[in-house]
């Protein structure tokens, strides 16, 4: 016995040592081989078995159990069903909504928003979640994409309603404001009909029909390159994404705060959904805030966090505190977290699992980083490989299209190398593609690739897989540029800009200068309060840690980036306006390699560039 006992003991540190991720590896396989089982069983089910079955279960066995805290008021899982109960009656009743219905819904992150949701998910109806930022054209545009007839607003919008609401009459869609009174013709009360409405139960039949590939909720794509797109989730794709928890290593004891928006693929499905998926609790915020982050995960004894963007670098930007490592938190999982802020972070706070995903709302494969490798957004795993196929292949930045062999199939990228990243469409991992437009959606799929015939989805993503298998995010396609025959990953420039203590945030792009080949860099800056640009500095900086062609030769001094509601930077608007001083308002300053300066462009200056005559 002691012999094996020490022959164990030696195969476990040479495991260590040759296969130093080999036990997580095996982890990771073993809770993706659970998810996939699940989601089979689920799909094989007659009638299908949705996330809305998954919280009626919870419902029976626990009712007490607390699903929803928000502000000083705390929802059981039993009282969410009976709310949503509410809702469908009324909406059913009011709004004659029934199966196979699409209702646009304008809310904040409050309770109101998940009871909707799954009142309508009882009536077999799917949600499009529109951004409540949104006003005028965009919204418009928004709701036009989801073919929806019926919106549902929140009180505290109904100026933005109102400001659309000629051309939402003439198309023929009701709106119902959640209000007890309301004046304005053309809007109808709904809080008063859901009062009156009975809590009881409703019938399975009303939603009999509702298979996997049913669409199960609109989300918007950010609109970082364009105006945004209704991504069509279905039920079967729903569960994968509400899955992420369960591999995140998230369990039916966690209390998970969502503060992230609910009209976003991070909010609603990895938090919400995700939660229902686990049999969890959350502690919901109507919008997320650095500084009193930590005393609601406190007062709520949260122990899963998200983040997305720029969140978790907003919170090392507070001051610090003694209680800064007095919480709960053991989980967090989300994605665009840069390497120098995730150490920032875990000095600062603590011990958490930092779990960084690489996904997208439309995509159908995804990634997580469950071994904690900073930097890293995800782990190449042979059985995630197997089950759901997906490659990393050369892509030309000039011709902005893949590179492709004699045989015109896809040549995959080299370890180490920057490539694009396509998966496989199956049954398994579909794409649904985006609502009423069939144009976007051919647009995101790559055929012939590794084989003829083949059909891939195109992420859109250029990644880096290393000798370890880890993968790394590089750039966008279209924000990777090439300048004087060489790529430049702006995502790498940001950081360089954004180490200077003067700057806060940094958002490169390029832009085309007549007569160049390629496009020039560019930068929109944000400054530290109360400090001034300083030309000088940030040459010397810039000059030190990038080669010449990553070098942005403009610069533009904002007060603020325009983000997306997930924090995720606006460039087209940038790029687009380019470095003219007549097109931009903002302070514009040049590389100056005479003056060893960022010096401000001048129209002089300007005329100079576009007729060649300063040297970029």
């Amino acid at each position: 016995m002691l012999t094996w006992l020490i022959l164990l003991a030696v195969l476990l540190i040479v495991l260590r040592f040759r296969f130093p991720y080999f036990l997580k590896d095996l982890q990771y396989a073993i809770q993706l081989c659970r998810v996939g089982y699940r989601l089979a069983k689920y799909a094989q089910s007659k009638p299908y078995f949705t996330i809305l079955d998954r919280f009626l279960e919870t419902v029976s066995r626990h009712p007490q159990k607390t699903f929803i805290s928000f502000k000083d008021e705390i929802f059981s899982y039993q009282e969410t069903d009976r709310q949503s109960n509410r809702i469908a009656r009324a909406l059913r009743e009011h709004a004659g909504v029934r199966q196979g219905d699409t209702v646009a819904l304008l809310l904040g992150n409050e309770p109101v928003f998940l009871w909707t949701w799954l009142g309508l998910a009882k009536l077999g109806c799917s949600a499009a979640l529109l951004n409540y930022n949104l006003r005028s054209r965009s919204l418009l545009h928004c709701f036009s994409c989801c073919g929806a007839k019926l919106l549902v607003a929140a009180a505290e919008l109904r100026g933005a309603v109102e400001e659309v609401l000629p051309a939402l009459t003439e198309q023929g869609v009701t709106v119902f404001l959640l209000a007890e009174e309301c004046d304005t013709v053309g809007m109808e009360t709904l809080s008063d009909k859901i009062r009156l409405a009975s809590d009881a139960p409703l019938p399975f039949d009303l939603r009999a029909n509702v298979t996997f590939t049913s669409p199960a909720v609109f989300i918007y794509t950010s609109g970082t390159t364009g105006l945004p797109k209704a991504a069509v989730v279905s039920h079967q794709r729903l569960w994968g994404m509400s899955s992420v928890q369960s591999s995140a290593g998230v369990c039916s004891d966690d209390v998970v705060y969502v503060n992230l928006p609910l009209y976003h693929t991070a909010g609603f499905a990895l938090g919400f959904t995700g939660a229902i998926e686990r049999g969890a609790s959350i502690a919901l915020r109507n919008k997320f805030s650095a500084s009193q982050f930590w005393d609601d995960c406190r007062k709520y004894n949260v122990t899963v966090m998200q983040y997305i963007g720029e969140t978790m670098r907003y919170l090392c930007n507070t001051p610090k505190s003694p209680a800064d490592q007095v919480h709960n938190v053991r989980i967090a999982f989300g994605n665009g977290l840069r390497g120098d802020v995730w150490r920032d972070f875990l000095e600062r706070f603590g011990h958490v699992e930092i779990r960084e995903l690489y996904a997208s709302t439309e995509g159908n494969m995804h990634f997580i980083n469950y071994t904690g490798q900073i930097g890293a957004v995800g782990r190449i795993n042979a059985l995630h490989k197997r089950m759901f196929p997906f490659a990393v292949i050369q892509y030309d930045l000039e011709k902005e299209e893949p590179v492709r062999n004699a045989e015109g199939l896809c040549i995959e990228a080299p370890r180490g190398e920057t490539g694009l990243m396509v998966a496989l469409i199956t049954q398994k991992a579909p794409f649904s593609g985006y609502a009423r437009d069939l144009q976007q959606t051919e647009r995101k799929k790559l055929r012939d690739v590794l084989q003829r015939g083949d059909v891939y989805f195109n992420s859109g993503d250029l990644l880096r897989v290393d000798q370890h298998n880890f993968l790394y995010f590089q750039d966008r396609v279209g924000d990777t540029f090439r300048w004087k025959g060489e790529n430049v990953a702006t995502n790498e420039v940001s950081d360089i800009l954004s180490m200077m203590s003067s700057i806060t945030e940094a958002n490169v792009y390029g832009v085309r200068v007549p007569g160049q080949e390629g496009r020039v860099g560019m930068a929109a800056v944000t400054l530290q309060k109360g400090e001034a640009f300083d030309g000088i500095s940030v040459f010397t900086h810039v000059c030190t840690y990038l080669p010449a062609y990553a070098r942005p030769r403009f610069i533009r001094v904002q007060s603020a980036l325009e983000v997306t509601g997930t924090f995720k930077q606006m460039k087209v608007q940038l790029v687009q306006e380019g470095f003219s001083p007549d097109a931009v308002r903002d302070p514009l300053h040049f590389l100056d390699e005479r003056e060893k300066r960022y010096s401000p462009l001048t129209m002089e200056t300007h005329a100079a560039i576009l007729r060649g005559a300063v040297k970029l």
